[in-house]
């Protein structure tokens, strides 16, 4: 039996991940060790047989989505919106540090019941998932069975993705990580996608370049 797989990879590092300040929708390009992460990635996947590349309309994204396609130029890319990052509403800017003083309230919702908290002026990890599944399932139903679609999101977006493929409660998001430019594995048997594969780095260490 044909089984379509899907390659789900992270973004490489931008500078707000460096310093730790929420990104969701904020469009940032990659920083130079971002784009070294999303070369070397590309490295890695350059024999893979890709039918088609998927890519949030973010920058940071698409940029790790284009360095991909170098190996690939026969391979078509696509924007998806499906695939952008959750929308962070008041908390996107924010630095790491200080959003506890600020929404106290809020950081105790986080960290007990995280699935069903919705940002201020954004989204629930709810309502990511369901777009996030919608949108794999839409796109894995363009393409015949054997199929291999490399899709490029964002943290909150894979990890809900890979909630559902490992049938984990999104309470439990923090237990799937997601490192910049990750490397996960999904595939369709029948009506269920498993996860193969989660936050593979170790090509980073493999392709990194040497030192002077």
């Amino acid at each position: 039996m044909l089984i379509t797989h899907i390659l789900l990879v992270r973004h490489g590092e931008t500078e707000w991940n460096r310093i730790r300040r929420f990104q969701g929708r904020a469009d940032l390009p990659l920083n130079e060790q971002g784009r070294r992460q999303a070369e070397a990635i590309a490295l890695a996947l350059k024999d893979e047989p890709l039918t088609a590349i998927y890519s949030s309309p973010l920058l940071r994204a698409k940029e790790t989505a284009e360095l991909i396609k170098t190996f690939h130029p026969l391979v078509p890319l696509y924007e998806d919106g499906g695939l952008i990052e959750m929308d962070l509403g008041d908390l996107d800017g924010v630095e790491a540090s200080k959003w506890r003083s600020r929404y106290p309230d809020l950081v105790e919702v986080w960290r007990s019941r995280p699935g069903s908290m919705r940002m201020p002026g954004g989204e629930s990890l709810q309502e990511v998932q369901a777009r996030a599944i919608n949108t794999m399932e839409r796109i894995a139903n363009l393409y015949l069975p054997g199929s291999s679609l490399l899709l490029c999101s964002h943290n909150f977006v894979n990890r809900t993705i890979l909630c559902f493929a490992l049938g984990i409660s999104l309470d439990r998001f923090r237990d799937v990580q997601q490192d910049p430019a990750a490397l996960n594995v999904l595939c369709r048997k029948g009506e269920q996608w498993i996860a193969e594969l989660i936050n593979d780095v170790s090509y980073l260490k493999v392709h990194e370049a040497p030192s002077a």
